[in-house]
């Protein structure tokens, strides 16, 4: 089976959220008349747009980590409350669009508008300095689960990370996040403007959190390329809040961590098309076989737990993980430079000064592995008997393609409406003796994960990313080597966050885990789920609710 389930856009991906539910006062003719005038998806105008501002680094071997003045982080699209222009009726509600505003995708694009956001207190957000904490369940007038943000460097722009030959780290804290829930951090080939060139229909744009895509091809989207995605569109039948239309938004993802306090992930799920969003239609989004997208859905990822490891990752274990840590991921480049073919993502962890480098494949078959590296995927889809997809969508190579092209960050939170995150955090698929290679991927019960539990259970779960560094081979931490390390690591400190260090590559097999990211539209009974959290919220007469999102990585 395939290695993971993702509900982001089904990355995370997170995820697809839910919709508002509360309806307001039927707008007159007068109203929608107006809002023909422009054909274009719109803005509203009942609540102002206001970025959390959220610091992160840049770093170089040369110059230390300098801070980057303009960063703040924007809620995706999905999230938000959608309403006729010039007035405050709900366009969707619950897991419907109106007939009246929205019979066809271009005239809905038409008639609704996208409603700024209130950060805190719906959607559960807050920033402080470089601190980004997300929590899971947010109460308001009404319930949100969940949220997908993406990394702005202004105010209608997201950074763009071309990370070929460079490092990314960054402090992470899931402490709080028990089996079922993911913590997401990853990138996507979303536009830096939100799409508005490419698609001029789009006049919300990257300000407004639109754009999002990947490798799941999530049609759990109510906007896409600037228009609606009301045709074909057939509300879930486990959430109150979700649905799917008939077209997909598909790109490259690049999975830098899927976690709770149980189990991680990093994952690489290339696409043919490297450049960015490729709108799918029908079974070219993967209705009839999962495989038939563009995209990997199940990319090759490296679990430690799945891949033999069990006492490296989890409450008091290698890296412990009721406490704060920090991730470093690696992408190296076959000649050294930006230029270069992606040949290896590596891992390494920083937790209380000392460096921890990437555990060991334990694997009947496999040769040992630390990090992900084509000869890792051969082996690991292999060893797991997955679909080799990876490899039929461009591999490393193709991975490494869209990095140069450049992607977008995205941090969310999410929980599994398709498959419970047990791809993630335990025995999956469940049909499967846990003993089978590749099932068992972390301790958590295969009767866990359910949404209304863990909603119900773990409200005030949450997740906080912070020190978000990229730069330089080695420039963006700091640790000394721990003894029981095999691999040597120099600390060379550049201002607060950057250090050199020399990390195992390993030589034999490989093997490759698959980790889809849940789409809410995926319908595969393979591991991989949606990244999309599920926002329950909806909006009120005096600002403009969150949409709930349904859980589903979208993207992931």
């Amino acid at each position: 089976m395939n290695g993971k389930l993702h509900l982001d856009g089904l990355k995370p991906s997170e995820h697809k959220p839910n919709f508002p539910t509360a309806m307001f006062p039927k707008a007159t003719l007068t109203a929608l008349a107006f809002a023909a005038i422009a054909a274009a998806q719109q803005v509203g105008t009942l609540t102002a747009e206001s970025h959390p501002a959220l610091t992160w680094y840049q770093c170089t071997t040369a110059g230390g980590c300098k801070a980057a003045s303009t960063g703040s982080v924007v809620i995706d699209a999905n999230w938000r409350w959608v309403h006729n222009v010039g007035g405050s009726t709900n366009c969707y509600s619950g897991n419907t669009w109106d007939a009246t505003y929205c019979p066809d995708d271009v005239t809905c694009a038409t008639n609704c508008a996208l409603e700024g956001a209130a950060y805190q207190s719906t959607y559960g957000v807050t920033a402080s300095g470089d601190a980004l904490t997300l929590q899971f369940v947010t109460t308001s007038s009404q319930k949100n689960i969940g949220s997908r943000l993406y990394l702005l460097n202004s105010n209608t722009e997201y950074e763009i990370f071309k990370l070929v030959n460079q490092e990314f780290t960054f402090d992470v804290d899931v402490s709080n996040l028990p089996c079922g829930l993911n913590g997401a951090l990853y990138f996507t080939s979303m536009d830096a403007d939100g799409g508005m060139a490419k698609y001029p229909a789009n006049k919300a744009g990257a300000q407004y959190g639109t754009g999002y895509c990947d490798s799941q091809c999530p049609r759990d989207l109510k906007f896409i390329g600037g228009e609606a995605n009301v045709q074909g569109w057939v509300p879930d039948s486990n959430s109150a809040n979700s649905g799917t239309g008939n077209n997909g938004a598909c790109c490259p993802e690049m999975d830098i961590w899927e976690a709770n306090s149980i189990s991680a992930a990093y994952t690489a799920h290339p696409c043919t098309d490297t450049t960015g969003l490729s709108i799918c239609n029908g079974t070219a989004c993967g209705t009839a076989s999962r495989y038939a997208t563009e995209c990997d859905p199940d990319g090759c990822d490296f679990n430690s737990y799945r891949l033999g490891d069990t006492t490296f990752y989890g409450p008091g274990m290698t890296v412990d993980t009721t406490k704060k840590f920090t991730v470093v991921t690696q992408f190296i480049s076959s000649d050294g430079t930006a230029s270069g073919d992606l040949t290896e993502i590596r891992r390494l962890y920083v937790q209380n000064g000392v460096v921890i480098q990437n555990s060991n494949t334990n694997v009947a078959g496999m040769a040992t592995y630390d990090s992900i590296t084509e000869a890792f995927c051969d082996a690991e889809k292999t060893a797991f008997g997955d679909t080799a997809q990876f490899q039929a969508r461009g591999a490393l190579t193709g991975m490494g393609e869209a990095m140069k092209s450049g992607m977008v960050l995205v941090l969310s939170l999410w929980d599994d409406y398709a498959v419970d995150m047990l791809w993630l955090d335990s025995d999956y698929p469940t049909t499967s003796s846990a003993s089978a290679p590749g099932v068992a991927r972390g301790t958590c019960a295969t009767t866990s994960g359910v949404p209304a539990t863990v909603e119900a259970n773990s409200p005030n779960a949450s997740v906080t990313y912070s020190n978000i560094r990229f730069g330089d081979i080695g420039s963006t931490y700091t640790g000394t080597t721990s003894s029981s390390s095999s691999s040597s690591s120099s600390s060379k400190a550049s201002t607060s966050t950057t250090s050199t260090s020399t990390s195992k590559t390993s030589t034999s097999t490989t093997s490759t885990t698959s980790k889809t990211s849940t789409s809410t539209t995926s319908t595969s009974s393979s591991t991989s789920t949606s990244k999309a959290s599920t926002s329950t919220t909806s909006t009120s007469t005096s600002s403009a609710a969150a949409s709930t999102a349904t859980s589903a990585k979208w993207g992931q």
